[in-house]
């Protein structure tokens, strides 16, 4: 009788575990569905209403600090050490580094980055940073509109109230793992979130994101000759699809038709703007983030020294466009372009910004369902 209660018992719990784990897996068909190209093509996005309502109240715009009375006197004659934003006026910079701290260190306040008694000094590595991270908007908003267009980034795409952005990447070890060939996980097979839980490889961000690997790995001919890519490095490529799948909170059809899915004239037009985004995300990676290693402290590193990257869920947190498509920057035009003088990173052996293969519109191409907060 013992035995059979046990055993009882044992069934039950296995029910409850499966319930649980069915339960975690699947959402309730509360959903949206969007033609994203040809009929018949089944191109469409599947949209869950409960996570747009979610989503809509993460990515609301934060409200713009009330217009400066200008002085007409630039901040570089009014206050010292002004060196990336000192021709736009004072009052302006007064109204700017409010909103900056809104965004980045609400908590923390002007002291993040200044020193209270002496704003000149650079003594905290965060405003030699801040300075840096002004370059770079700069320079995604003035030589990357093929991805941001006219909507532009600031400070709050990414940092949304933190210090330090929600999704940054540092180069990735892998879990600890035996020694000698049977320890030898090749990269992958061991679940993690940069691919979305999958066994797949769970460092797609260094040879795709950091370096300039070649993602294509479908060959263009039955029977190639010359193009023998591996099932292992399809795998690697999978795996940084996964990521962008996530981090645009899409399926794999918002840029591609799944009956061919290197065909550029079967893309939709996102496909091209992805395209740029990658290399917009390798451009920043390597002439910019690279270059602050050395000025963050050593708790800022990652487990190999490296120091913080983005990727693209640095922006998208989850949505086809950052903070679907509200601008925080048409507020602020002085983080449109350089307003001082001060170069914006775009050192010559940056990657080239080529023109992809055109890919022409399909028939019908309507955005995602407006969300509802």
């Amino acid at each position: 009788m013992k035995q059979m209660k046990f055993r009882l018992g044992m069934a039950l719990a296995g029910v409850a575990v499966v319930g649980i784990g069915l339960a975690l897996t699947f959402q309730r068909p509360h959903a949206d569905v969007v033609q994203r190209g040809f009929r018949g093509t089944g191109m469409d996005q599947v949209f869950n209403k409960q996570d747009l309502a979610v989503k809509a109240y993460a990515n609301q715009l934060p409200a713009a600090e009330p217009a400066a009375d200008l002085t007409g006197v630039p901040a570089s004659q009014v206050y010292q050490n002004v060196k990336v934003l000192g021709n736009i006026d004072a009052a302006e910079l007064t109204r700017l580094m409010t909103a900056m701290t809104t965004w980045v260190a609400p908590k923390q306040g002007c002291a993040y980055c200044h020193n209270l008694n002496n704003l000149a000094s650079d003594e905290l590595y965060t405003k030699v940073v801040a300075r840096r991270m002004i370059q770079m908007v700069w320079h995604i908003n003035s030589d990357w509109k093929t991805h941001v267009a006219g909507t532009g980034v600031t400070c709050y795409t990414c940092h949304r109230g933190q210090p330090v952005p929600a999704y940054v990447w540092f180069n990735n070890p892998g879990p600890p793992q035996a020694l000698g060939e049977l320890g030898n996980r090749a990269g992958q097979n061991a679940p993690t979130l940069a691919p979305g839980l999958a066994s797949l490889p769970y460092d797609p961000f260094t040879p795709f994101l950091e370096q300039n690997n070649d993602i294509r790995v479908i060959s263009t001919s039955a029977l190639p000759d010359t193009d023998h890519t591996s099932i292992k490095q399809t795998e690697w490529t999978y795996s940084l699809m996964m990521h962008f799948s996530n981090s645009l909170g899409v399926n794999c059809t918002f840029c591609h038709n799944t009956r061919s899915f290197a065909q550029w004239d079967q893309s939709t037009p996102q496909r091209a703007t992805a395209w740029y985004g990658i290399r917009m995300v390798r451009d920043l990676n390597q002439n910019v983030l690279a270059g602050l290693r050395d000025v963050l402290p050593a708790h800022r590193w990652g487990p190999l020294g490296d120091g913080p990257k983005v990727n693209c869920a640095t922006c998208h947190q989850g949505v086809y466009k950052p903070l679907y498509g509200g601008s925080t920057l048409k507020d602020y035009q002085e983080l449109a372009s350089s307003t001082s003088g001060a170069v914006p990173a775009s050192p010559d052996d940056a990657p080239a910004p080529n023109t992809p293969p055109a890919a022409p519109a399909p028939a019908t191409q309507p955005d995602a369902p407006a969300p509802k907060p």
